[in-house]
């Protein structure tokens, strides 16, 4: 494993004053020498405006945000960072390695959840290189390694948690559809042991995409519909029960009327069928008696 080892270039500026004058004198010389018939000369004009050619070889720039990563003869000599115009080594392989942030919008993976239902998960990855040293040496490709990874882990957090529980008392179970944050925080914790050895820095993680399966999308809409259904007529039934005993109770305690068991379960049925129907009542009026 390579280190990264941040090192300082010579001013390109003065390089190029050095190049420039060597350059103008050897173009001199050749000129004075091919005038007067010298051979030396021209050859010593020639050999200066080769060696100007071979040092403005050496230059090169460093934008914002980025780093030149600097190899002799396949040996890491160390990286320049600082933003500007250097000199160095003409034999020195200067590759640039970009330190801005980037978006990875991960595609669409098809993989089953803990639960084994197929779902359809994506991910979007803001990461960075940290270490260009690792980056260029440690991996073949840091930005396909990115990529790689990244589907790796979201297809493993995929498998590791249910997309959703059915089950009356699911306290402390994470999902993947309710554990939105918790999941995200998994999901960045695993890609920075993945990304470690690229030298890559993961600045945030989200699910982007969550879905079922084409295939049981249709059945587990329906199944989440009951589920609502059977939430709402629970809740209605309770507050009907409520609102029959606390009628019966007043009338009762106020003396309003007086019922027998047989008139009191005829009460209630008629109450629950009116506060529980999911259509609107039409109510019949007994013009008699309560024993007609």
């Amino acid at each position: 494993m390579v280190k990264e080892l941040t090192r300082s270039a010579w001013s390109g500026y003065f390089m190029l004053f050095v190049v420039i004058f060597l350059l103008l004198f050897s173009l001199a010389v050749v000129i004075t020498g091919g005038a007067s018939g010298i051979r030396i000369f021209v050859m010593q004009g020639v050999f200066g405006l080769v060696i100007s050619a071979f040092l403005g070889a050496g230059f090169f720039i460093v934008n914002p945000n980025q780093a030149r990563v600097l190899v002799l003869f396949g040996k890491y000599k160390g990286t320049v960072k600082q933003n500007g115009f250097f000199w160095a080594n003409p034999f020195f392989v200067k590759t640039k390695v970009s330190l801005r942030a980037r978006n990875l919008n991960g595609e669409r993976l098809k993989v089953n959840d803990k639960s084994g239902n197929p779902i359809e998960i994506a991910a979007v990855v803001v990461w960075q290189v940290a270490d260009t040293a690792r980056a260029s040496f440690d991996v073949d490709d840091y930005k396909h390694y990115v990529i790689v990874q990244s589907e790796a882990a979201v297809r493993h957090l995929a498998g590791s948690y249910p997309y959703d529980t059915w089950e009356d008392d699911h306290e402390g179970v994470i999902t993947l559809r309710e554990g939105t944050e918790i999941v995200s925080q998994m999901l960045e914790k695993e890609l920075r042991e993945r990304f470690s050895r690229a030298g890559v820095e993961v600045i945030e993680a989200r699910i982007s995409h969550l879905a079922y399966a084409p295939e049981i999308a249709e059945a587990m809409l329906r199944r989440q519909q009951a589920s609502a259904v059977v939430a709402a007529r629970t809740q209605i039934v309770d507050g009907a029960v409520g609102m029959v005993s606390m009628a019966l109770e007043k009338l009762s305690h106020e003396g309003i009327i007086e019922f027998d068991e047989d008139k009191k379960a005829t009460m209630v049925s008629n109450l629950l069928v009116v506060l529980c129907g999911e259509s609107s009542v039409h109510p019949v009026i007994n013009a008699g008696t309560l024993h007609q």
